[in-house]
């Protein structure tokens, strides 16, 4: 089973959007799918509550002491994180998964929370005591402004602590063909390709890197 967090302890990144379209993603492949919804708001879980009949089944999963219940048999379980975690619960939710995948937007107030949740990411190494993979993405962008320009710059040289250079995977637009999937309960996967093509391209990297054996650790 891949588990794959969505994770930023800033709020309003789209960590919720993010979530919902990897599982979509993946479930429309054939994948059996479970999404795990932590964050009090329960974005996640709305969405799974209007999932039509008609689109692949996405399994409804927790966290109970630690531990992840999810349905048997499951390949792919997506678990929606809240913001504002930090120390042991943040340790608690990395020790969850193989893949995380940090959103971020472009603006100098999340870049600078980004610097501080990273370098927070480091020093729990020893309490977390496991390898995980980590990947970048940048988020809700408007495309061709000085913002969006910053961002990709920022997220093209970052770096761990230790210096290792961390993943930049790919810029996600700012798109109604989210929000009208969120409505619907559904992933820009399941909508009619030519709706969606621009959206589905930036994704690619992203979709190419979880699917790959590069996401997983050792």
């Amino acid at each position: 089973m891949h588990s794959i967090l969505v994770l930023n302890s800033k709020g309003g990144c789209g960590k919720s959007t993010l979530a919902t379209n990897i599982a979509g993603y993946f479930a429309q492949l054939g994948k059996r799918v479970a999404l795990a919804d932590c964050d009090p708001q329960g974005s996640s879980r709305d969405w799974l509550s209007i999932r039509p009949s008609s689109a692949t089944e996405i399994y409804d999963a927790s966290i109970r002491g630690g531990k992840l219940h999810v349905p048997r048999n499951t390949d792919v379980i997506v678990i929606d994180t809240p913001a504002a975690t930090h120390g042991q619960r943040l340790a608690n939710y990395v020790r969850l998964g193989q893949t995380m995948v940090i959103p971020l937007m472009p603006s100098p107030i999340d870049i600078r929370a980004a610097e501080h949740f990273i370098d927070e990411l480091y020093s729990l190494r020893k309490l977390i005591k496991r390898k995980i993979k980590l990947a970048t993405v940048a988020n809700r962008v408007r495309e061709d402004t000085l913002a969006a320009a910053k961002l990709d710059y920022y997220l093209d040289k970052m770096k761990l602590p230790n210096g290792q250079k961390l993943p930049y995977m790919t810029v996600l637009r700012s798109s109604q063909n989210y929000i009208k999937a969120a409505e619907k309960g559904l992933s820009i996967f399941e909508f009619a390709p030519a709706k969606t093509l621009y959206d589905r391209e930036q994704w690619q990297p992203l979709l190419r890197w979880l699917s790959s054996k590069r996401s997983l650790p050792g």
